[in-house]
């Protein structure tokens, strides 16, 4: 079992930063792939970023590539989501996710977070 919640939203301008945090409890949380998503109000869930476990291999949706850096750092079993840049579409409740094996877009997630509201005002 892995428990996971994140932190970090919030409300921000736009063109404003903001750093989700993603805490992961379990015994071998570390060896877990990493997923951010987001939805927003009447939209379906979507894949934002991802990484292996390692950190070495990611994904990211087009929408945030250039701006949203994902990283992780398992000693302390916290993944990153760097969100630069933001615009009021980035608006949405985000939450991560673990999956035992990275595969990019195609990856099954197995654990998810509460989530974090993340509201960009124009």
């Amino acid at each position: 079992q892995v428990q996971l919640v994140e932190s970090g939203g919030g409300l921000v301008q736009a063109g404003g930063s903001l750093r989700l945090s993603c805490a992961a409890s379990g015994r071998t949380a570390s060896n877990y792939a990493m997923g951010w998503f987001r939805q927003a109000p009447g939209k379906e869930r979507a894949i934002v970023a991802a990484l292996s476990w390692s950190g070495i291999s990611t994904y990211y949706a087009d929408s945030v590539k250039g701006r949203f850096t994902i990283s992780r750092d398992n000693a302390k079993n916290t993944v990153y989501l760097q969100m630069n840049s933001l615009k009021p579409e980035d608006t949405a409740v985000y939450s991560c996710a673990a999956a035992r094996v990275f595969a990019g877009i195609l990856t099954t997630y197995s654990y998810w977070g509460q989530g974090t509201q993340v509201t960009v005002s124009s």
